[in-house]
């Protein structure tokens, strides 16, 4: 923080947290977890990342210090210039505010720019004094890019062509929208802890998890009868289900997985229950019993349409997939309504479908 004015630190610590918490989500790590530390004149970002087993993958992971800035050859320059023959301009990435992956007209890859607006007026100069001449963007004063100035740009909008794959522009976008890192980072040290401790915890939650599974089947048999058993069933069915999707997704169970997991399978049996519930009334007013059966789930329908909808919109704004900055950010909560989003669309089919199947094959 030595070249970072006091005023400005808290802010600029911010900011490398959310730049590190982009990288990593964009590169798929399940819950990962960044947070900040100030001790004194010390200031920390830490970083865990669950389910990385390589410690030098995690370090390429969030990368080193990332320093971004643009270079033009100085009027003295010859055909023959090299890399080192190219000095610093007054943009750097603190002027960029994103890059992308566009298409042309020719459906070719392009890198998208967008400057801030301080960025865009220092841009127009750079490349109005730099038509026909290549301006280079350096990363830890690596050459990342030379793209040719074709032409004077204003308005802080600029593509970078060329004959890249797919997989090589987005590769170089995201080392340009982490390349705004605000100050230098450097890394002070690295653990990496056991999984046997996490991988206990998670067999005794997943253990309670099953312990309760059994004592809401063992209510469902005592207060539905055959009904329970088949609502049990489908319940099992529910968590292999589940679990097979986790495994295919594939998603991180981390204790909040866990969680949103056990909190799905109470959902899954609210919903049998409201079906019975529904079915016992029809009985009660006289009605046939395939009848009853019929109607109770057609009548509980929209009960649990409501309810599941309003938890799916809860899922959505703690995973925030859109990461707006006044909601959310946590990989746990997000790892949390993950799973418990995708046990709700499951309790939905196995508690209506599933169940509904089961019913009518054995009670005919």
């Amino acid at each position: 923080m030595k070249d970072v004015l006091p005023v400005d630190r808290a802010a600029a610590l911010i900011g490398v947290r959310d730049i590190i918490e982009r990288r990593v989500n964009l590169f798929g790590v399940s819950e990962p977890q960044v947070q900040t530390a100030v001790s004194g004149g010390d200031y920390r970002v830490i970083v865990e990342l669950p389910g990385i087993t390589n410690a030098s993958e995690a370090l390429s992971l969030i990368g080193k210090t990332a320093q971004l800035d643009f270079r033009e050859l100085p009027a003295s320059a010859t055909a023959s210039a090299t890399t080192a023959d190219f000095v610093k301009t007054d943009l750097t990435g603190r002027d960029l505010k994103r890059a992308g992956v566009t298409f042309s007209q020719a459906n070719e890859p392009e890198i998208s720019l967008e400057f801030t607006p301080e960025g865009a007026v220092k841009f127009q100069e750079i490349t109005r004094r730099n038509v026909g001449k290549p301006l280079a963007i350096f990363l830890d004063d690596s050459l990342l890019q030379a793209p040719r100035v074709n032409g004077e740009i204003s308005g802080g909008n600029a593509v970078i062509q060329g004959k890249f794959t797919v997989d090589e522009a987005k590769s170089v976008s995201i080392q340009l929208n982490a390349g705004a890192l605000p100050t230098p980072i450097t890394l002070l040290s690295q653990n990496q802890i056991s999984a046997t401790l996490g991988q206990e915890s998670i067999q005794l939650s997943v253990f309670a998890g099953l312990i309760g599974l059994l004592i809401v089947g063992l209510f469902m048999l005592g207060n539905y009868g055959k009904l329970g058993i088949l609502a049990t069933i489908a319940l099992v069915i529910y968590s292999l289900m589940s679990l097979a999707l986790y495994k295919l997704i594939p998603v991180t169970l981390s204790l909040a997985g866990v969680a949103g997991f056990l909190l799905s399978i109470g959902m899954a049996v609210d919903a049998n229950i409201l079906i019975f519930e529904r079915i016992k009334e029809e009985r009660r007013s006289g009605k046939p019993r395939i009848m009853s059966l019929e109607l109770g789930f057609k009548r509980a329908w929209d009960s649990i349409r409501d309810a599941n909808a309003c938890t799916l919109i809860t899922c959505f704004v703690l995973f925030n997939p859109f990461n707006w900055s006044f909601l959310n950010a946590s990989g746990m909560v997000r790892g949390f309504a993950l799973t418990l989003a995708l046990g709700i669309l499951l309790s939905l089919f196995t508690g209506v479908v599933v169940t509904r199947t089961l019913v009518r094959l054995f009670y005919r």
